[in-house]
């Protein structure tokens, strides 16, 4: 695989100098570079197109496949073994350390439509063809698939194939890299990627529609590169006005995922948000310091979100991090405040307040660094395209395009 030159029309580099949109796109332009990476393909079957593994059911006990239409089983070594019949499934199981599928078993087994079939995996069908091997607690079962068609699933999962052009456009090169870049970084040497939100979320042809395969046509073998490299391009629901550096998230500063202001009022159903809880509850998901009393910053981003937080109760205090206290309390972000709702007490002469209730208070969805799903829908709205979002969320990077040799 190989990089090349990706030519912008006049007419793009224009609209990306003099944009439509907000005041702060002036003077943005893309400027390409050109390179090469050498990629080793060692152990991966030879195809056409360039294929992405993705793990769709890891260690399990059994595992259901098929085919639309007559598909061809095959052992580890690519040795025709028999043929499923169309719209046919056969459950795979482990046995002695190998695969076994109806009459068939090997220490690996492909099963590979005709005729453009889908293949059918656990409860889904899926585009490309299915390796199923054994794992340490079971079975596991890959999509081997071409890496323009797995996105069209990926859209449609991430975001909504009826969203505007430009955001899907703009997700569908960052969602290209992402894949890429965990291709080329994977250590596992049976899959690149999972189907789940640990990676991008894929649940096959049921997620594609016209909207998904016309962003991912636009913008084909689009990838975003920092310094010679396809980079991470993570990306998350909602930045709620403000994107993350990132070792303010991850451990390492990356510099291409630099904070940035949105520069707008989002719009969507995750810009803010809150919920009550009652101090009975929340002792009871924060234990070991009693009552609670009180919350208290310790650390927060320079965007606000919460690093670390000092919960004091009435029989003591401890220090939790954000995303504890993220998962504690179900919130969509580390992006939060916990105010006190004090109780007036009227049986005394003089009124005093407790804290009965607490008001958890938010905005945004996710870790919040690189792409705004929502921030993208917002741009482009308002008339930016999907080159100016990228560069908007990703600093430091340029676009190119990717050659499978």
């Amino acid at each position: 695989m190989s990089l090349e030159r990706f030519p912008l029309s006049l007419a793009q580099l224009r609209a990306l100098k003099h944009s439509n949109g907000r005041s702060w796109w002036l003077g943005i332009f893309i400027w390409i570079a050109a390179f090469s990476v050498i990629e080793s393909v060692v152990g991966r079957p030879a195809a056409a197109a360039l294929e992405l593994r993705v793990a769709i059911d890891e260690g399990v006990s059994q595992v259901a496949v098929g085919s639309s239409t007559k598909a061809i089983v095959r052992d580890g070594s690519g040795r025709p073994l028999g043929e499923i019949a169309p719209m046919n499934a056969f459950i795979a199981q482990p046995k002695q350390g190998s695969v076994s599928l109806d009459r068939w078993q090997s220490g690996q087994l492909w099963v590979e439509p005709t005729d453009g079939g889908y293949v059918y995996i656990g409860d889904r069908w899926y585009r490309g063809r299915t390796l199923v091997v054994p794992s340490k607690s079971g079975l596991t079962a890959i999509n081997y698939v071409d890496l323009e068609q797995y996105l069209y699933s990926v859209l449609g999962g991430e975001m909504n194939g009826n969203w505007p052009p430009e955001a899907l456009k703009a997700q569908a090169v960052a969602a290209r890299s992402y894949a890429l870049f965990h291709r080329q970084k994977s250590l596992n040497g049976i899959y690149d990627v999972v189907d789940t939100t640990a990676s991008q979320v894929y649940r096959g042809i049921r997620d594609e529609s016209t909207g998904t395969q016309a962003a991912v046509n636009a913008t084909a073998e689009q990838v975003l590169i920092s310094s010679g490299q396809i980079i991470e391009a993570a990306f998350h629901s909602s930045a709620g006005g403000c994107t993350e550096n990132s070792e303010d998230v991850w451990s390492n500063p990356v510099p291409y995922l630099r904070s940035v202001q949105e520069g707008f009022n989002e719009v969507s159903p995750v810009a803010q948000w809150g919920e009550a809880f009652s101090r009975s509850a929340l002792s009871k998901r924060i234990p070991g310091v009693g009552n609670i009393v009180s919350f208290q910053v310790v650390d927060k981003t320079r965007c606000g979100r919460i690093k670390s937080m000092q919960v004091v109760g009435d029989k003591g205090r401890k220090t939790v991090s954000g995303e504890a206290l993220q998962t504690a309390l179900n919130l969509r972000s580390t992006l939060f405040s916990i105010v006190p709702q004090p109780v007036l007490e009227a049986s005394k002469e003089k009124a005093q307040t407790s804290p009965s209730t607490f008001q958890v208070v938010g905005r945004g969805f996710g870790h919040g660094l690189g792409l705004s799903q929502w921030g993208a829908y917002n741009l482009a709205q308002v008339g930016n395209n999907y080159q100016q979002i990228l560069l908007h969320y990703y600093q430091n990077t340029s676009l190119a395009k990717i050659q499978v040799k």
